[in-house]
Parts: C-alpha cells; sequence; structure tokens
C-alpha cells in the first residue's frame, strides 16, 4: 500500500517551484529543511512552519487564531495525527473512508474531541487540488496544500499515505508516538493503539 507517484510529481514540480522562489512568489522562509529520512518513533517531530487555516472553523478546530505559520506544539491538543496523502495516490483514496471515520469517532466522543485533532498535507497539491480531494470524500478536518514538496521533503520524503502521530504537552519537544506508511485500517482499533501509545 505505497503510493508510487510521489517521485514522478516532484519531478514535475521542480521546475515551478524554482520559477516561484527567483520570481518571488514564494520566499525562502516558506521552505522547510529537507529530512533523510521520516521522523522515527521516540523522535522529536521537526519544526516545521504549517500556514494558519483561514476558515475560522479549522482556527478554532486547532486552538489558533490570527495569520502567518504555527507549529505543532501550539495545536490545542494533546496528540496530533498527521496524514501525508496526494489527492493522486490511489492508496490514499482507498484509505479516505477510514481517515473519515476516525475523524468522525473522535468527534462524537466528548473527551477525545478535546484531546486528539487531525490535520493532512497533501504533497505536491495544489490548494485547488487539496480542496477537490477533501471535497470528494468530506473530510472535515485542516487540509493543507504542500505545492513545493517542502513539508513533505522536511517529513523524509515519505511515500503516501503516511501517518504521523506527535504527543504533546509538558515542557519537551513535540514527540513522535507513531510513524508509518500504510493506511490506518480499522478506525476504532488504530485509536486504540493511538490512546495505548500516549497513555
Amino acid at each position: 500500500m505505497i503510493c508510487e507517484c510521489i517521485p514522478v510529481l516532484k519531478k514535475s514540480m521542480l521546475a515551478i517551484c524554482v520559477m516561484l522562489v527567483v520570481g518571488g512568489l514564494v520566499g525562502p522562509t516558506s521552505l522547510c529543511k529537507a529530512a533523510d529520512a521520516p521522523p522515527p518513533e521516540g523522535g522529536v517531530f521537526p519544526n516545521i512552519n504549517f500556514p494558519v487555516p483561514e476558515k475560522p472553523e479549522e482556527q478554532q478546530y486547532l486552538g489558533l487564531e490570527g495569520k502567518g505559520t504555527f507549529t505543532v506544539s501550539k495545536i490545542q491538543a494533546k496528540v496530533v495525527i498527521l496524514e501525508i496523502f496526494s489527492m493522486y495516490c490511489p492508496f490514499c483514496q482507498k484509505e479516505a473512508p477510514n481517515v473519515k471515520a476516525l475523524h468522525r469517532m473522535i468527534e462524537q466522543n466528548e473527551d477525545l474531541k478535546k484531546q486528539i485533532k487531525m490535520l493532512a498535507v497533501g504533497a505536491g497539491n495544489s490548494p485547488f487540488e487539496v480542496n477537490t480531494y477533501t471535497s470528494a470524500y468530506g473530510m472535515a478536518f485542516p487540509h493543507f496544500a504542500d505545492t513545493d514538496f517542502s513539508i513533505h521533503d522536511a517529513l523524509g520524503k515519505v511515500r503516501t499515505p503516511y501517518f504521523i502521530v506527535i504527543k504533546l504537552g509538558g515542557d519537551g519537544p513535540p514527540k513522535v508516538i507513531y510513524s508509518k506508511v500504510g493506511g490506518i485500517g480499522e478506525p476504532r482499533s488504530f485509536l486504540e493503539l493511538i490512546a495505548k501509545a500516549s497513555g
């Protein structure tokens, strides 16, 4: 269940990214530091800047406000589930109903909805492509376009779908408690796995 489309898309996007940076449309500060491998379980989640969502309901969901960028440590939650996907990845499309069901399961539980938040990053996808994907599969949590692959690169150029679960809280940095390629499978079992790993 590993999508091979990312490297192909990346080649076609490289020239566009270079033109955007040279032309001043994308500043160097928007580019994240590339990593050689995904963040390992037990390791620290990299200090990646995500754009603050424009939709008020998505800002409220994450406990954010204003404009600019944020890091996962700013999210008002104890656990963050991050999916790296591509709208062109057939495995991501196949897994979408499970991801949607997982989010619904969390939101229907008054205790869990305060503790667990979900994010998704569309590797190489434009805002239009991300919106097309979220509309097609009825996703109701923040999805971010990663047109220039900068977030994807900072997460080790992973295959899709890839799931990273981050534990927040305390004075320490955000800790990775789950980091794997492939689907989540049955949502309730995945949630139980995350609950156990996060304590």
